[in-house]
């Protein structure tokens, strides 16, 4: 299955408007949102898990990134509640659940193979810096590494916010509201940019805090196994 799979286009998915679909495991559901692949994939989803859901145990031959939206998430390695951030790396595993239910943005097969490095951050105990550059921008910084950064941006409410020099862009509105191209997001919305770009985003009354990862497309994008 492919979906935005053309990573040197424009992509968009208003999340809070597309159906959940369900997962091979009971009371796990899916937005998706690229994909790339059958059921190992290079994916972007939002995924939802029931009260009381879970996965069987599995390795990640690829690596995963989650991103807690909302509710808590869960393995044998502890709670993440909504804002965690964390990377289990390239044959990494855990037997994930969620007692009483949760919504998270999961990408899988979009490490480099050789990285080992966990990561395991709560946002929400991260105090925002002013990103002197740009006006009107403060920054949770997430993860940086030679091939992407990873971050919370939080936008002033009425202001143009761009930001040009990239390879690569993705965001996924957490609160707020901001428009682009002529096209308004809301929380759940998704924008992925390919390199070079730019976006271009005025931002709503309330402003805007966005979930974003740059320059993580300067490579050819490929599923597992082809």
């Amino acid at each position: 299955m492919d979906l935005n799979a053309d990573f040197t286009r424009r992509a968009v998915v208003h999340g809070a408007r597309v159906p959940w679909v369900a997962s091979p495991m009971p009371g796990v559901e899916r937005r998706m949102l690229d994909r790339l692949g059958d059921e190992v994939a290079r994916a972007t989803t939002i995924v939802r898990y029931a009260p009381g859901s879970h996965f069987a145990a599995h390795v990640h031959s690829g690596g995963e990134e989650i991103f807690v939206l909302e509710g808590t998430f869960q393995d044998e390695h502890g709670d993440y509640p909504a804002g965690s951030y964390f990377r289990n790396p390239p044959q990494s595993s855990h037997t994930p659940r969620s007692d009483e239910g949760c919504v998270i943005l999961v990408k899988l097969w979009q490490f480099d193979r050789q990285d080992r490095t966990h990561v395991n951050i709560d946002s929400t105990k991260i105090a925002p810096m002013v990103d002197a550059a740009r006006p009107g921008v403060r920054i949770q910084p997430l993860f940086g590494d030679r091939r992407e950064e990873v971050r919370i941006e939080l936008w002033a409410p009425d202001r143009e916010v761009t930001l040009a020099d990239h390879e690569g862009l993705e965001l996924l509105v957490l609160e707020g509201s901001f428009s682009d191209g002529g096209e308004d997001f809301t929380p759940m919305s998704w924008l992925r940019l390919p390199p070079g770009q730019p976006l271009k985003a005025r931002t709503g009354p309330q402003g805007a805090r966005v979930w974003l990862k740059k320059d993580h497309l300067a490579d050819a994008q490929t599923a597992p196994h082809r």
